[in-house]
């Protein structure tokens, strides 16, 4: 994208949301007012990326189209990045928490770095993995000692983990918990095909409670001074937290945008969606 017009409650606004969409500083573009806005009607801008500033772009589009192309690629070949197989002997943390690697002996299951189910081989599911032993291995490959806890209702079956020393486990943000329980979800059916949701030292509530605390915070600040707020990336169900929480708060209306696992948040003045 090297044009973008955009609309609000005045001219700074719309320059903000336009800069926004292009990804580009101020000094990068030209302006032109295609409206200053009144009472009644909002102020709308045409924001190009300069001609000085053109071949920076230009070279930056170039490299994504070239890094698609090789993901592309890679996909069909990059088995070291994405076979992990059940019933773990040895697991490895690696250098990104988000990570987890896990090696066996037969039958497998390939999923990405977030846990999620790519290619499965038919025989694995005629094999049940208890779901709490599984997780007697990973704590006794990683050295650490917990109380493994069980709770069941009709769509969940969640294991909770509490001991001391577990915050590697955690990782930044929750990233091992979340990529350890989709795996665990993925390894680990169970016969009533109910979700398996892992949480150590009651992470996901501690969290839930920051998150609701912070998404109110945010939309006081979005509401008073009439721009968007961007948040992290963060997992989905965290997510979910923050638009559940905002969802009837007449000043603003959240929006999820970016591909996993770099999707984000971003938290609006309701009139500027309503435009």
């Amino acid at each position: 994208m090297r044009s973008c017009e955009a609309t609000g409650k005045n001219i700074e606004q719309a320059i903000e949301n336009a800069l926004f969409e292009l990804k580009a500083p101020r000094e990068d573009v030209d302006i032109k007012i295609l409206s200053e806005g009144g009472i009644f009607k909002k102020a709308k801008v045409l924001v190009s990326i300069s001609e000085d500033a053109l071949p920076k772009y230009e070279k930056k589009e170039e490299l994504k189209r070239q890094e698609k192309e090789e993901k592309f690629e890679d996909e069909s070949t990059a088995d070291d990045d994405f076979v992990e197989k059940y019933m773990a002997k040895k697991i490895e943390i690696t250098n990104e928490p988000s990570k987890i690697q896990i090696i066996a002996d037969e039958e497998y299951v390939k999923v990405d770095k977030d846990g999620e189910v790519k290619e499965e081989k038919k025989e694995y599911f005629d094999k049940k993995v208890d779901a709490e032993e599984f997780l007697k291995k990973v704590l006794e490959a990683l050295n650490l000692t917990a109380e493994i806890s069980k709770e069941e209702d009709e769509k969940f079956v969640r294991y909770k983990l509490t001991g001391e020393n577990l915050n590697d486990l955690i990782g930044h943000h929750g990233e091992c918990l979340f990529a350890l329980s989709s795996f665990l979800s993925a390894v680990c059916r169970n016969e009533d095909r109910k979700k398996v949701v892992l949480d150590v030292e009651n992470y996901r509530e501690k969290r839930a409670e920051t998150l609701t605390v912070l998404a109110k915070r945010v939309a006081s600040k979005v509401a008073k001074s009439g721009r968007y707020y961007k948040f992290e990336p963060m997992d989905a169900s965290e997510r979910k937290i923050i638009h559940t929480t905002l969802q009837n708060d007449e000043r603003v209306t959240t929006m999820s945008k970016g591909e996993e696992p770099h999707r984000y948040l971003i938290v609006f003045p309701r009139e500027y969606r309503e435009d």
